[in-house]
């Protein structure tokens, strides 16, 4: 968790925000949203948080959740999710307690802004409540007099750049990735499904994760692609399948993480036994791709830049056709997060900026052959960049 003497730099980006905006306060209820402002992942998705832009920040949370909520660094108030008395309705047993907390703060009459569109959402558990369309009368509700203003845009902005305790988030989710990559490889054999490989990459997360480093809350999802399977990792999802592994297979394995909020997207390529001259081939173009754009990044180069840094390596190689994504995404706040910068893809407008936080994912898919991806997180420093995934990253630790 975020130390609460650790949190003066994301409030004063709050502030500043807002202050930009002409905008009293932001209502936020997303929990990826949540945790930005407060510091707080919630964990069924019913919680509120309410920054102003004087730099409070409020959290209305379920009772059963008040332990987590106030590790976080803002006020917190609670509600009963229910009772046996009557059925719950999440609306109307909240509306009392969000009405509350705005005349608290003190913002009935100003220019509130809340999450006018959808953005990537990881699931916190395996039920969600999303306030969706009714967020704009739920807060008219409780501030008539106020005037409602769409701040996706603030939003999109405030999460683009992480704040150093927020990197030092990334740095131990990605450190608990490392040891499942640790652990799950070394029991790669011929013989084993894809769904076991998974598995025995995913258990580790919280096993590993859940006190380490004060960390509360950890797992994730992992998928292993065998083979041929390999080649069809380039989908905008992953899926392990009921196949065996054999000898001479590539290995893909993604794994996207969490620890308390704050997600990895990582990806290794492994081989059973030592690679044939085309596996040596994809290999050498992937990892000199994946340097290329190591060197291309830092404050001030167009993300644009350093995807063609990698794609131009591809084409050298002749791979160009088979690298059929773009080279990376912003990564944390979500493991996917295409509706905000930094977008490493060939027509991305952005520009890289310190403490923006993403991966370098170059990749290889032929069809009926097999695929490979090596996917790093990254984040960008004032003299560069800082690989916060340094793990498995040359054939010594790929091939088994």
């Amino acid at each position: 968790m975020i130390n609460k003497s650790d949190n003066g730099e994301r409030i004063e980006r709050i502030k500043n925000e807002l202050q930009k905006a002409h905008l009293d306060a932001l209502v936020c209820t997303l929990p990826t949203n949540v945790l930005l402002l407060s510091g707080y992942w919630p964990v069924v998705g019913s919680s509120i948080a309410i920054a102003t832009s004087d730099g409070r920040v409020v959290v209305i949370a379920p009772a059963d959740e008040q332990e987590l909520a106030e590790l976080g660094w803002a006020e917190v108030d609670t509600f009963q999710p229910g009772s046996l008395a009557q059925l719950p309705d999440t609306l109307k047993i909240v509306q009392a307690s969000l009405t509350q907390a705005v005349q608290k703060l003190g913002i009935e009459r100003g220019r509130v802004g809340y999450e006018g569109t959808d953005m990537n959402q990881p699931a916190s558990y395996a039920s969600m409540h999303l306030y969706s369309a009714s967020i704009p009368g739920l807060i008219n509700r409780a501030m008539p007099q106020a005037t409602l203003a769409d701040a996706t845009s603030q939003i999109i902005q405030l999460r683009s750049a992480m704040t150093p305790a927020e990197v030092g988030q990334m740095r131990t989710a990605c450190e608990v990735a490392g040891f499942a990559f640790q652990l799950g490889a070394n029991q790669l054999r011929p013989g084993l499904r894809e769904t076991e490989v998974a598995a025995a990459f995913e258990a580790s997360l919280s096993i590993q994760g859940v006190g380490y480093k004060q960390t509360q809350r950890a797992g994730g999802f992992a998928f292993c692609m065998s083979g041929p399977n390999s080649a069809l990792a380039g989908r905008a999802y992953a899926r392990s399948r009921s196949r065996q592994l054999e000898a001479g297979d590539l290995v893909l394995l993604h794994l996207n993480s969490y620890i308390d909020g704050y997600w990895t997207d990582i990806t290794r390529t492994y081989c059973l036994g030592q690679p044939t001259a085309q596996q040596r081939q994809m290999y050498a173009a992937m990892f000199e791709a994946r340097a290329a754009a190591h060197a291309a990044i830092r404050p001030g180069v167009r993300a644009a830049t350093v995807d063609k840094a990698a794609r131009d390596v591809m084409v050298k190689h002749g791979f160009g056709e088979n690298f059929t994504h773009s080279t990376g995404h912003n990564v944390g706040f979500a493991a996917i997060g295409f509706n905000g910068p930094p977008r490493l893809h060939p027509a991305s407008p952005d520009v890289l900026e310190v403490g923006m936080v993403f991966n370098v994912e170059p990749a290889i898919y032929i069809k009926g052959f097999g695929g490979m991806r090596h996917c790093d997180v990254v984040t960008v420093t004032p003299e560069g960049m800082e690989l916060l995934t340094p793990y498995q990253s040359n054939f010594e630790h790929i091939v088994h």
